[in-house]
């Protein structure tokens, strides 16, 4: 029976090296890959046929090597982008060896055939975008902010006058810079004065400010729930901007409706973990109170006091001690 577990992540992911540690110390036997390091010091011979319909083959790293139908299951975190591996070549070189990398061995390990992915990269690219998480959030009944995408000025100026306060958040991150260094765009309060012809340039997500009391980040993973209710000590809008070891935590109780959708939610685009983010009005003791605002389908939590607990998680269902609960976690 396949035992083995395949930990796809850049070299320097210390979440990941938790849930190794995890996997270890239950003698789970387990493989670390980041698929960028293709080459000398990662190569793999994956084949298939009418005789054997499923992929087999090595996988070998520097240091380690699998046999691809061994695999039970898979950890995909966050691997390093397939073009960093050939910066070096030209642009139209780089763009082919880069495309080929990525749908021949990344095609490979996103298709052993009864492996259990947490997150499969489909279903993390699937839940990727806010236009179709928060249609989600909708559709299940949970309160989400009135919200407008938009690149068309006076819709954006009619949105913001419709509503007291109106706020601006990116769909994405900032890409790394020049530097190498990444950075990031907060939510934030805006001022329809401020809109001018630009807008038009590229999409906009603005949303009516909600009157929040809090905030919570509810982390899921298979069955089990673990919440947290986040303060900024100087109150600010958006609790990522500041010193994270600032941050106030304190556990919060998930009404059960509210649990049930999340559950709900990540079944229906075939996730087996998710990092949801909420706005609290009132006390937060009922559904009412809970404003869905977004869920990173491949999200942090290392940082969260019950961490620990999160680590346990994810060794239980890699190493199968714990089904995913969330329909069928195992592709193809």
């Amino acid at each position: 029976m396949a035992s083995t577990v395949l930990v796809v992540t850049a070299l320097e992911d210390v979440t990941a090296d938790w849930v190794i540690t995890a996997l270890n110390e239950r003698e789970v036997p387990v493989v670390r890959v980041d698929p960028a390091d293709i080459g000398p010091d990662l190569t793999f011979a994956a084949r298939i046929g009418s005789a054997h319909p499923a992929w087999g083959g090595m996988l070998r790293t520097a240091s380690r090597e699998v046999e691809l139908g061994e695999v039970a299951a898979v950890y995909y975190r966050r691997p390093t982008p397939y073009a960093a591996r050939y910066k070096h070549l030209p642009p139209q070189t780089r763009q082919f060896a880069a495309a080929e990398a990525r749908h021949g061995l990344g095609g490979t390990l996103n298709t052993l055939h009864g492996a259990t992915y947490v997150n499969h990269p489909a279903a993390v690219t699937r839940a990727d975008f806010k236009p179709a998480q928060l249609q989600r959030f909708a559709e299940l009944d949970l309160t989400i902010p009135p919200t407008l995408v938009t690149n068309d000025l006076e819709q954006a100026r009619r949105f913001a006058a419709e509503h007291e306060h109106v706020i601006y958040k990116p769909f994405r991150g900032l890409p790394t810079g020049e530097d190498g260094y990444a950075r990031a765009i907060w939510a934030q309060r805006v001022n329809a004065d401020t809109f001018d012809d630009s807008l038009a340039v590229t999409a906009h997500l603005f949303q009516a400010e909600i009157p929040k009391t809090g905030d919570v980040r509810v982390t899921v993973v298979g069955r089990r729930v673990f919440a947290q209710q986040i303060a900024a000590p100087d109150g600010a809008l958006d609790w990522r901007r500041g010193d994270w070891d600032d941050l106030i935590h304190a556990p919060i109780t998930v009404p059960a409706p509210i649990e049930a959708a999340l559950h709900s939610y990540l079944a229906s685009f075939g996730l087996v973990f998710g990092c949801f983010d909420f706005a609290l009005t009132g006390g937060g003791d009922t559904p009412e109170h809970w404003t869905a605002i977004e869920c990173n389908p491949n999200g942090q939590w290392g940082w969260l006091p019950d961490a620990p607990a999160i680590t346990a998680a994810f060794a239980d269902i890699l190493s199968r001690k714990e089904e995913s609960g969330h329909g069928d976690a195992r592709r193809p």
